[in-house]
């Protein structure tokens, strides 16, 4: 998980824990309110949560509570955790977590980003120009090649300085900051003329910047207090078809109140200018499983996995997807896979199960029985309390002569099963 750092696209709900119910053969998927119970997961989701909508300090609290409840979630837990305390500027204890991290998984561009801008702001800018060249191979964020080429300009370091800031001149077009730095390199570079289209540059667009800022909280107040066809009026002057920015803006504000509708476009939008973007890619596709339409989600899904396939958030709709599209060949991989990632999930267990035990029973049919097998294992592995996944073991067992085995299984439904 990742929150952008100031200016960079925001994400709807991309870090929320998916809780995916139970589906029968062509019932649809929904997401469903966690239990009461105390949990790592039920931490996390109100942690990511407070982390979306700028609660600072009760995410932090969330996130050392599901920590406490188990250790080893260094990256569903301890990674937002330190995400957390670099947005409440507490750089101390933020950096001891991000070097935690380190310590366990290696280094990591987005570490890397974290680490570089804390060294940054300490002006350390040789470390910070180190850690961000690290972030530069995958680039995590959009303002990464910024603050590398910023670095360089305090170490006077003019020609990096100038190849860094116009890197991330044509990355960030809109960003005003890039303009502005290029200004003052050109300034002391001597380049009068550069040097005043830049700074000309970078008051215009703050001022764009200003009116945006200024739309998008009058979008949310009409959407808060007006019926939606009034408030569409005053949320459509954020919709720019070229400015990723807006658009996202946009889609999130439309999100978070439920008008899934309105926000397809602008996220189409979105996922067009950035397509390797896998929240850009999330948040369509997300947006399209809330409105049920699974075959229009299962593309974008698709392609957010494809760019990150570590994240059992990404992971867990593509698999509920597929699951209510009927297409279990397709969804068993990707649900197995979310499972591994977080086998505590008991919604995906519930699904994976499912999914299985419907391969398991075409495989039979086509008299697979090791394939079967196979299957109705991964079943009772992933949902070890259900009586009726042993039975059709013993039955299996039975077919292929194994009686003892299958009578062991009889056994273990008899003792799940409710007396």
């Amino acid at each position: 998980m990742r929150v952008l750092p100031s200016r960079g696209p925001a994400i709807l709900s991309a870090v929320l824990l998916l809780s995916l119910e139970v589906l029968t053969p062509g019932q649809e998927p929904s997401f469903r309110a966690p239990s009461a119970a105390d949990s790592p997961e039920i931490h996390l989701a109100r942690g990511h949560d407070d982390l979306n909508h700028n609660r600072y300090e009760q995410a932090a609290t969330e996130f050392r509570a599901a920590l406490a409840l188990d250790p080893r979630l260094t990256v569903r837990a301890r990674f937002p955790l330190a995400v957390t305390l670099f947005a409440l500027q507490d750089r101390d204890e933020a950096r001891k977590q991000f070097e935690m991290i380190r310590s366990e998984t290696g280094d990591d561009p987005n570490l890397s980003y974290y680490l570089g801008r804390l060294d940054f702001s300490e002006g350390k800018f040789d470390s910070a120009i180190r850690n961000l060249t690290l972030a530069a191979v995958r680039q995590p964020f959009p303002d990464t090649h910024y603050y590398l080429g910023y670095a360089y300009l305090k170490k006077r370091d003019l020609d990096s300085a100038e190849k860094w800031l116009k890197k991330a001149a044509e990355l960030a077009p809109r960003d005003f900051r890039v303009q502005e730095r290029l200004g003052l390199l050109y300034q002391a570079m001597d380049r009068k003329e550069e040097a005043q289209k830049a700074f000309a540059r970078s008051t215009e667009l703050h001022q764009q910047d200003v009116a945006a800022n200024e739309d998008a909280l009058a979008c949310g107040h009409s959407l808060d207090t007006k019926p939606l066809a009034q408030a569409r009026s005053t949320c459509e002057r954020l919709f720019d078809p070229n400015d990723l920015g807006k658009l996202v803006t946009l889609g999130t504000l439309y999100g978070e109140h439920r008008n899934y509708e309105d926000a397809v476009e602008p996220f189409r939008l979105a996922a067009g200018l950035d397509p390797d973007s896998y929240e850009m890619q999330y948040n369509l596709g997300l947006t399209y499983f809330r409105l049920k339409r699974y075959a229009d989600a299962r593309g974008p899904l698709e392609q957010a996995v494809a760019l990150r396939p570590d994240l059992f958030e990404v992971n867990a709709p593509l698999g509920a997807a597929l699951y209510a599209l009927g297409n279990d060949d397709a969804a068993y991989p990707v649900l197995d896979h979310a499972h591994r990632l977080n086998p505590q999930n008991a919604d995906v267990s519930r699904l994976l199960c499912q999914t299985a035990l419907n391969l398991a029973s075409r495989s039979v049919k086509k008299r697979e029985t090791t394939q079967a097998r196979q299957y109705l294992l991964r079943a009772a592995e992933c949902r070890p309390g259900d009586p009726e996944t042993y039975r059709r073991l013993a039955d299996l067992d039975d077919s292929t002569g194994d009686h003892a085995e299958a009578q062991r299984e009889r056994e273990q439904a008899d003792r799940l099963s409710p007396h």
